[in-house]
């Protein structure tokens, strides 16, 4: 008796809690005199540094880092057509990975009160380590669905004997379209302005990140 094909998929996911926090902060300025304004960005941003490196040497931060200092101008226009004086602008950005959520949540709402500081993006990870783990403890579980699914294929045909032929990535032994595998999915913060006129309150609420894989797998069944 010739072996019988079969081709099946194999997904899975796994949900894990996240473990870093990463913040990016912006600092910016602008005025009419180029000189004055990077002055201005250097007295606003000087502070943040020096409170990010107090926190990385007291081991309240995994790491941080700053882009160096943009500078540009434009002559903006007015309501009516006339283009207005050369304004100068600056800016500099940071960014601060935090594994203590309570510390992050904290600092994001001290540092938003700050003049000239904008709170750009909060993202939710997993540390590499973790990351490279759970990609591949989920690829190794996807890849299984499809020996139990090709197995059950088998039985149902009064197969015995199953063997792997060829196992890929979604997409690459058929044309559906699909997306490669794992993926991981982060969610972002959400952030609310205080109805009370003080420091913006910044709501962190950091979700599950979800970590997919999906293989396709031929089997020869006899």
């Amino acid at each position: 008796m010739s072996d019988v094909i079969i081709t099946v998929r194999g997904e899975h996911e796994t949900r894990r809690p996240p473990e870093q926090g990463v913040v990016r902060v912006s600092v910016r300025t602008e005025g009419p005199e180029r000189g004055a304004v990077v002055e201005r960005l250097s007295a606003l941003s000087q502070p943040i540094r020096d409170d990010l490196t107090s926190r990385k040497d007291a081991g309240d931060l995994a790491e941080w880092s700053s882009q160096r200092v943009s500078i540009w101008s434009n002559r903006p226009w007015a309501s009516d057509g006339r283009q207005l004086a050369l304004v100068h602008h600056a800016a500099v950005e940071f960014t601060a990975t935090f594994e203590d959520f309570a510390a992050l949540s904290w600092w994001v709402s001290e540092i938003s009160a700050r003049d000239g500081v904008q709170i750009d993006h909060v993202a939710w990870q997993l540390t590499p380590a973790s990351a490279r783990e759970t990609e591949a403890a989920t690829a190794a579980q996807a890849v299984q669905v499809a020996v139990d699914r090709a197995t059950a294929y088998a039985k149902a045909l009064g197969l015995t004997t199953v063997e792997a032929r060829e196992v890929a990535d979604l997409g690459l032994l058929t044309r559906a379209e699909a997306a490669p595998a794992p993926e991981m999915r982060m969610m972002a913060m959400r952030a609310s302005a205080d109805a009370g006129g003080g420091a913006p309150a910044v709501d962190l609420q950091p979700e599950e990140i979800v970590v997919t894989a999906g293989v396709e797998a031929r089997f020869a069944a006899r």
